[in-house]
């Protein structure tokens, strides 16, 4: 079966998806952890990348990232790939792959769904039973873009910034978007969007994308997912 394309449009932000082989963990222990920050910090820089919310899962890592230019996602997420894999095989005496085929990912409506992504990427250690709230996971963007701790990978996208005239007050409001449930529609479509690599957004956005682009992009099948017949492992993303 031939590998479906993705699409990048530079200056549009992108959730990228990435799951370890057979869904088994990617990270082992806290240095595992901090390496693959590293070097996503050092990919980002050197393909000029800017990351603005991150997750990462045990078993599985989300990134709403903006590439400058449609090339820089594949060469960052590369540039990990080829650092991080021999890493993990190298300490813990594995082989072979450690990604479930490639990487997901789907373009972002910003204006209408950019927060609410980002929201999405934050909570799911919470969704996934880990932790009660998203400030108790240490492997995440949640505590720069609510806390204001001090994180280099992260930088900011201009409807981060419109949330307020201060740090503070961005904060705070970026924050109040975690004091309501996630409409399950909404969660659904994210997914789904990731899943099959289908802009994120209305069916006019997804037309202004393929107009751009030349060419059909593809669409999910809306509504609620099928459920699963296999309990769910902590650690996994169950939206």
């Amino acid at each position: 079966m031939p590998r479906k394309p993705r699409f990048y449009i530079a200056g549009m932000p992108v959730h990228v998806v990435q799951r370890g082989n057979n869904r088994q963990p990617i990270f082992f222990g806290d240095v595992d952890y901090r390496s693959y920050l590293k070097w996503l910090r050092e990919a980002a820089e050197k393909y000029d990348c800017a990351i603005h919310a991150y997750v990462l899962m045990t078993n599985h890592v989300h990134i709403l990232v903006t590439p400058e230019d449609t090339s820089g996602i594949s060469r960052m997420m590369q540039y990990v790939g080829r650092r991080y894999v021999p890493y993990i095989n190298q300490a813990y005496g594995r082989s072979g792959t450690l990604w479930e085929g490639r990487y997901k990912s789907s373009l972002i409506d910003a204006d209408n769904y950019f927060l609410a992504c980002s929201r999405y990427i934050e909570m799911n250690p919470v969704r996934a039973g880990m932790v009660a709230h998203p400030r108790d996971y240490a492997w995440s963007s949640y505590a720069h873009n609510v806390e204001g701790k001090a994180n280099q990978l992260i930088r900011l996208h201009a409807l981060y910034t419109a949330l307020g005239h201060s740090d503070s007050a961005r904060r705070k409001a970026y924050q109040a978007l975690f004091q309501e449930q996630m409409d399950d529609k909404e969660l659904v479509n994210i997914r789904a969007s990731w899943q099959t690599g289908t802009p994120l957004g209305s069916d006019r956005f997804r037309e202004e994308i393929e107009a751009v682009l030349g060419k059909k992009v593809g669409y999910h099948k809306r509504g609620r997912p099928a459920k699963r017949d296999k309990k769910k492992q902590k650690g996994s993303d169950p939206f």
